[in-house]
């Protein structure tokens, strides 16, 4: 019984590592790991809110099994690594426990003594014998693996590719030939040192807490002891007591680390029947400790603060590539991810455990939004249609009085297709990176969602102190009386006769005010309710002000939708920053107040307060299309249709680039004149020619002449220029008046005459063009240098004008034409403001409303 016990550890272990198991009640070849939740894969089983899932519903990767001598020795030499890591690590901490020992015994003879000579005995006793034991086994261990390590660097672009299959039979025979079992064996015959530290630990610890409550100079010294992280420079606060536990937690783990390297030695090398009676050992040693010890149990963190419950949710773990369906616990020192197990009929939920990160000194970092490939967006489709359809079905069922039970069965299908879901869909990681070099990374589908969670856990993070390790097994066991959150965020699960909406709504997002300093934010907005459709969308950054604008409309279509949440965020200047949280809110949807007409609102998101309009049109939906909805292209394509495509009177193109231009670009030295590479080009059109989305990601990633760049190659691949060309010979003509005044006014009336789209997308370029001029000390570019940048790709006349019955033009006039109109405009000063967007103020029913 007690080695299953131990073997049970071994193995929580293992997975912590990202090591497969191939033990009892595993998964062998072929089979599927319990990824989501165990029973769902197991036939005529249920959990306690879901449904059984038949194999096929989620096609989560294979576990993956070493099979092959070189894979094991692989594997073996990285648990080696790990192990030399860890070792070091290990003495970093047993050296800085040390460090104040001989002061300490040094001020126990003067009159006012920190620690008397028999507490200071006490508090350190059998350290430095640790200490020297562990030394001595990581010198010999790296010694061991010297050459090895130095083969595995070689690696790199030094060796010529002929000779890297033999580098790999090399490998392989060094692999073999490496021993160091004695090593262990040596190590875990000794482990009697630590009987010794583990009967006076508790003396030590009441000794170490009665001091910091005592004396102040001794708190200071107790709460403030750094070490380094390994083999970066980083270094971690621990507190006087966590540093105690270090040899404490070492030892039980001694059985799970043989275990992992015992399982990766082939039974052919030499040191395989070495580790099993190192093995053997360990375990013998271990059983006679009380691991249910008060010194384990009764932990309390730094400065006497207890370890509480602060969040708990489901989320996705990715790693190496495999998306799994975790609970997520957040507690007053560690974040702890664990997978449910049970919750069948008759059967007790229990929670299995994964990995944990102590939140000392740790690290979030906001990745990129990732891509779906292929393959998994053509499983999303699907189980978008599958959910529309199963979902009809249970309205149909309902409406015909059937069975219960069958209502129940088609509400168990709905759960099981959205499970899926919710695996597979999210795209927003969120990184979680450790001082001891452990990283993990969630991803959720909710960018509302992520915030809360990076908020919460940077707050219990801003103190770098390292508390006493948990008791993880008992920590798991007692998940489920802490948890607060029962079930998945699934919509099935939702309770029914809640008023929700259905159909279609529309969004404005208006502008926003309250901004503190100039700074370029943008809003997501998010719709809960059953993900058939496109849930979330997300604003272009806006120009760098105080009063941000944006005047973007979005369409979602909704079924059970209940909430609609915005959050607004500011995106860094700085390359490789995160984007930060200005502030977030939810707002209510109800449907017998939203009306078919806009209604615009005012809401409070932290420290501003965005505007919009929300519009409600009740119809029954569609289908979700199984194909994937592709983007119509933007260049080569009419501008008035590309504006009506995206509800817009000027295009997102242009808008964006001119927004990332006097972003970065307005103090560079001839910008719209100096061309980028033509790869960056290239790249920059197809993006938006597939994806606006990815189109934005990437502006701000390339350098800004490229952002000029593709916004010059728009306006001159439009099959009609900006300026109708029928207008051309108006415009020659306007030119020819001497009077100014007398001139503009005629200029602005040809303007009129332009057609509502192309005007005000010139006007908008007009009003960037001079305010690029007023930098023009710095830029070097001024009214006229500009006009002749632009003049050729905005203005060309007509066929008409060039066809063989008129009479011959000359091309150097009819540049001088190009660049004189648009040297006209800039220079008027009385040039109207441009229009964006189309006007929604005209339908609003209510006054803005501060929410």
């Amino acid at each position: 019984m007690r080695e299953m016990e131990v073997y049970t550890d071994a193995v929580d272990y293992l997975e912590t590592q990202q090591i497969p198991v191939g033990g009892v009640g595993e998964p062998g070849p072929g089979l599927l790991e319990e990824d989501v939740f165990p029973e769902v894969f197991q036939e005529g089983t249920e959990t306690f809110f879901l449904s059984r899932l038949q194999t096929h519903s989620i096609d989560l990767p294979e576990t993956p099994v070493l099979c092959t001598q070189e894979a094991m020795l692989d594997r073996r030499l990285m648990v080696l690594r790990t192990i030399l890591d860890s070792e070091k690590i290990y003495l970093n901490e047993l050296e800085t426990l040390l460090m104040p020992m001989k002061a300490l015994k040094a001020s126990a003879g003067t009159s006012k003594p920190v620690l008397s000579s028999q507490h200071v005995q006490t508090v350190f006793y059998q350290v430095p014998e640790l200490r020297d034991l562990h030394r001595d086994f990581y010198t010999r261990l790296r010694e061991r693996m010297g050459p090895q390590t130095d083969l595995e660097s070689d690696s790199g672009p030094g060796p010529e590719q002929n000779l890297e299959q033999e580098e790999g039979r090399e490998a392989e025979l060094k692999g073999l030939q490496l021993n160091v079992g004695d090593l262990f064996l040596k190590i875990v015959s000794q482990l009697g040192v630590y009987r010794g530290f583990i009967d006076n630990y508790a003396n030590a610890v009441e000794i170490v807490r009665r001091c910091t409550q005592a004396d102040q100079r001794f708190r200071t010294l107790a709460e403030s002891m750094m070490s380094c992280n390994g083999s970066d420079t980083s270094k971690t606060k621990y507190t006087f007591e966590a540093l105690l536990y270090k040899p404490l937690d070492r030892v039980t783990k001694t059985t799970l680390v043989l275990h992992d390297l015992l399982k990766h030695t082939p039974e052919e090398h030499l040191d395989h029947a070495v580790l099993q009676e190192a093995l053997r050992l360990s375990r013998s040693f271990l059983s006679g400790l009380n691991e249910g010890s008060q010194c384990k149990r009764e932990v309390t963190l730094s400065r006497g603060m207890p370890r509480q419950l602060m969040r708990d949710g489901f989320v996705v773990d990715m790693c190496d590539g495999a998306r799994n369906l975790r609970h997520l616990f957040l507690y007053t020192d560690l974040l702890l991810c664990t997978k449910l197990k049970g919750g069948g009929q008759g059967k007790q939920a229990q929670y299995r455990f994964c990995w944990d990160l102590p939140l000392a000194g740790l690290k979030l970092n906001r990745g990129p939004e990732m891509d779906h490939n292929t393959e998994t967006s053509h499983r999303i489709l699907s189980l978008r249609a599958r959910m529309y359809e199963q979902r009809q079905s249970t309205k149909l069922c309902s409406q015909r009085s059937i069975l219960a039970r069958c209502i129940e069965r088609s509400r168990k299908k709905m759960e099981q297709l959205e499970l899926s879901y919710l695996t597979l869909s999210p795209l927003l990681p969120l990184e979680l990176h450790s001082p001891s070099g452990k990283s993990h990374t969630l991803v959720m589908s909710s960018l509302y969602e992520l915030e809360e969670w990076r908020e919460a856990i940077q707050k219990l993070t801003r103190d770098n102190i390292e508390t006493v390790p948990p008791d993880l097994l008992t920590l798991t066991n007692s998940c489920v009386k802490l948890r607060m959150t029962q079930q998945p965020p699934l919509q099935s699960l939702q309770p029914e006769g809640v008023s929700c909406l259905c159909g279609r709504l529309s969004v404005v997002v208006h502008s926003a005010c309250g901004l503190q300093h100039p700074a370029s934010v943008y809003v997501c907005v998010e719709v809960d309710g059953f993900e058939f459709y496109e849930s979330r969308a997300q604003t272009h950054s806006s120009v760098i002000g105080v009063c941000p604008h944006w005047d973007q409309e979005f369409s979602f279509q909704v079924d059970g939708a209940t909430n609609l949440r915005l959050v607004c965020e500011l995106q860094p200047e700085g390359v490789g920053c995160d984007d930060r949280l200005l502030g977030k809110t939810t707002m209510k949807l109800d449907p017998a107040v939203l009306q078919k007409r806009w209604k615009r609102q005012t809401l409070v998101l932290g420290q501003v307060e965005v505007t919009l309009s929300l519009k409600y049109s009740p119809h029954p939906l569609d289908p979700p299309s199984l194909a994937s909805i592709q983007q119509q292209p933007i260049f080569c394509m009419p501008i008035e249709v590309v504006a009506q495509q995206e509800g817009v009177l000027v295009p997102h193109l242009v808008r964006c680039c001119v927004e990332e231009v006097e972003r970065r670009g307005l103090k560079e030295v001839g910008i719209y004149r100096i061309s980028a590479a033509t790869s960056d080009i290239t790249n920059l059109k197809t993006a938006f020619n597939t994806s606006l989305r990815e189109a934005v990601s990437k502006l701000r990633c390339v350098e800004v002449n490229a952002v000029s760049g593709i916004l010059k190659l728009y306006f001159r691949e439009l099959p009609e220029p900006l300026i109708p060309t029928e207008l051309f010979q108006n415009f020659a003509k306007a030119l020819d008046i001497p009077d100014l005044n007398s001139r503009n006014v005629s200029m602005l009336s040809l303007l009129q005459c332009c057609p509502r789209v192309n005007q005000n997308t010139f006007l908008f370029l007009l009003h960037h063009l001079k305010r690029v001029s007023e930098r023009q000390e710095e830029n070097k570019m001024s009214l006229m240098n500009l006009a002749t940048v632009f003049g050729p790709s905005l203005l060309r006349p007509s066929a008409a004008v060039q066809g063989e019955y008129s009479p011959p033009v000359d091309i150097s006039q009819e540049v001088v034409v190009q660049v004189q109109v648009v040297y006209s405009y800039l220079q008027c000063e009385n040039l109207p403001e441009a229009q964006t967007w189309l006007t929604h103020d005209a339908e609003t029913t209510e006054e803005d409303t501060a929410l």
